[in-house]
């Protein structure tokens, strides 16, 4: 579309100032939420709570039954109508037009049937922003003639002004439907249709919003339909696709990509080897070993008032176009009330700052793909305050690729990614469609345009000698927090102490007595765990001399104490509840009963009061929970 900005730099100023008055009054195309009122949302809560129950209760052979009921009454009436029109020809105008529009609405059903239907009912009012839009009413009707994919469709009303209209403020047009959008306004219409609709049970509606919702429910689209339907979530979220195939299983966790792997031959560990010269695991280079940190999310739309937000977030993984080729590690992200479309990562904390807010993650793959790349999707944790129920949306999704064209790794600095709505399978889905309708004006004006687009900044760090042998101990694929690689470390070297250095027979495929590798992986489940270890390890590491660092053996067994001392009393304490994501009040618990165990460890210098005494209760566990069989383990990777 050509730029339709005025040439007069008068007129230019007035029509600035013009649309920053209308966009402080009235909502863009993708719905200002706040703006919009409480009341409203509360009725839409209501009634899809009401609808609910409705879906339920009855089936859907009854509802067509209704429907053709309906249907007959209405051909019923229209032929009692046209009857007495015969006989008494000189009756009052007002039938007459009745029977002219019945007329026209059968036509256009019978036509409906045959072709697609272009005509929409707004479900809004809407003001022309510029020059060539085209202004409306609630409940009005619309001609379309054109569907552009930028969201902006061209239409004609009935008088014949044609111009542009904001889909997101239309639905498809029926018979039914336009007789229940119709009786807002128009108490004649209530009547008429009370008349043809005896049944008791079908009541009328008499907001917009209702034909939408309903004909969600029939068709059994899920909860984010409704939400988007009612306006409560921006057009261009969905689902999170991430958060689904973490709750499919554990092939997508951190624990999963953790456990060695076999190689082909099934007489050796692939990921895993030992250096006999030097007495460790031997390290190993990837194909793609780089650290990156999270900045900021900016220009988030924000969900409306009928759900709550419990979690704002980052999940990342690596993707090829077509799947999932890693673990999906979450960063959570901090917001400010002044700038609720702002997130950020690693605030900045007293003590150790938690590896779930680590912004700065690393990432290792042996994936030969040339379309390998990472994939971004930020998200939000809600719960619905009618009906209490949560879920996790996407806002959004972008998807940076780690080598061009001629498989030459991208530099390293910082990428402003500008996201994409829908989830990473759809194509031309916008998360916000009132920023980019406006990227045909000027070059001024689209450079304004891209600063109001939702994007993420992040930034790939090229690595030192000490980050790329650090890196190179890690498993072959694995994406995690920068503040817990020294754990994850520890756990491979004594995964090779175990497996390779201290086996009596390498055929042996006996379970193995060792707390710490049947519990550790449970650890990345748990990130607050995880930190009670990070902080009782860096306590006791800075009272270490530069020598006793410098001895690997002596690190080892340290670091077994501190985790016996730290890890297991927690895992097995009744007092700890079950880690749930995005509960407040869960995660609050957790961090007192942790911070109230570590304080009582630093004034004990160790566990074994608290686990001696009378006060301490800790659940019973059975043998095989302290044995790890890495044959087991491998066999799931490997499924």
């Amino acid at each position: 579309m050509l730029p339709r900005w005025p040439r007069d730099s008068l007129q230019c100023l007035q029509r600035r100032r013009q649309e920053l008055k209308q966009q402080a009054d009235e909502p863009i195309p993708v719905g200002n939420y706040h703006q919009k009122k409480e009341e409203e949302h509360s009725l839409l809560d209501k009634l899809t709570h009401q609808l609910q129950q409705l879906a339920m209760s009855i089936s859907r052979e009854n509802i067509t039954e209704i429907g053709e009921l309906t249907e007959r009454a209405e051909d019923d009436s229209a032929e009692d109508d046209e009857e007495e029109d015969d006989d008494d020809e000189e009756e009052s105008k007002e039938s007459g037009e009745e029977e002219e529009t019945q007329e026209e609405e059968k036509q256009e059903n019978e036509s409906h049937q045959q072709v697609t239907s272009k005509e929409y009912i707004a479900v809004g009012d809407f003001s022309a922003q510029q020059a060539g839009d085209l202004t409306f009413k609630k409940g009005e009707i619309l001609l379309i003639t054109e569907k552009k994919p930028d969201g902006w469709w061209m239409a004609k009303n009935a008088k014949g002004n044609n111009g542009l209209v904001p889909k997101t403020y239309l639905e498809p047009y029926h018979k039914e439907e336009g007789q229940e959008s119709s009786e807002e306004g128009n108490e004649e219409d209530v009547e008429v249709g009370n008349e043809i609709a005896d049944e008791p049970e079908v009541k009328q509606r008499t907001d917009s919003h209702w034909s939408a919702v309903r004909k969600a429910l029939s068709e059994q689209i899920n909860t984010i339909d409704v939400l988007t339907t009612m306006g409560a979530i921006p057009a261009g979220f969905r689902p999170s696709t991430l958060f689904q195939l973490l709750e499919e299983g554990n092939q997508f966790r951190a624990s999963y990509f953790l456990q060695p792997e076999l190689a082909p031959s099934q007489l050796a560990f692939r990921d895993l080897l030992w250096n006999a010269k030097t007495g460790t695991i031997r390290s190993r280079p990837s194909h793609v070993s780089l650290i990156l940190t999270l900045w900021s999310c900016k220009m988030i739309p924000l969900p409306g008032v009928s759900i709550q937000v419990l979690s704002r977030h980052v999940r990342l993984c690596l993707f090829d176009g077509n799947k999932v080729l890693s673990n999906i590690h979450t960063v959570r992200a901090t917001w400010q009330p002044k700038k609720p479309r702002t997130w950020t990562f690693s605030p900045q904390v007293t003590g150790i700052l938690p590896c779930l807010l680590d912004g700065d993650c690393f990432l290792r793959s042996n994936s030969l793909s040339p379309d390998l790349g990472i994939l971004f999707e930020p998200g939000i944790s809600y719960i619905r305050n009618s009906t209490g129920e949560r879920g996790e949306l996407s806002c959004g999704w972008v998807f940076l690729k780690l080598f061009d064209a001629s498989g030459i790794p991208i530099p390293a600095k910082t990428y402003e990614l500008f996201l994409n709505g829908g989830t990473p399978y759809e194509k031309g889905v916008e998360v916000d469609r009132s920023v980019s309708r406006r990227a045909h004006g000027s070059v001024f004006h689209q450079m304004m345009m891209m600063r109001r687009e939702p994007q993420l900044l992040v930034k790939l760090r090229s690595l030192n000698r000490r980050s790329r042998d650090i890196l190179s101990l890690l498993p072959e694929i694995l994406i995690g927090s920068m503040g817990c690689i020294h754990l994850l470390i520890f756990y491979r070297q004594i995964l090779g102490d175990v497996l390779l250095k201290g086996r009596m027979s390498m055929q042996s495929a006996d379970f193995i007595s060792n707390p710490v590798l049947a519990t550790f992986p449970k650890l990345l489940e748990q990130p607050d765990v995880m930190d009670a270890l990070r902080s009782s390890w860096a306590e006791k590491e800075s009272t270490l001399k530069r020598s006793e660092k410098r001895d690997r053996e002596f690190l080892k067994a340290v670091f077994l104490l501190v985790y016996h001392d730290c890890v297991v009393p927690l895992l097995h304490s009744t007092l700890l509840p079950p880690f749930r994501w995005a509960e407040e009040e869960t995660e609050a618990t957790r961090w007192k009963v942790i911070a109230d165990f570590l304080k009582q460890n630093q004034e004990n210098k160790s566990a074994l009061q608290a686990l001696l005494s009378p006060d301490g209760i800790h659940e019973p566990f059975d043998i095989l929970e302290q044995t790890y069989d890495f044959l087991g383990k491998i066999r799931k990777k490997a499924a």
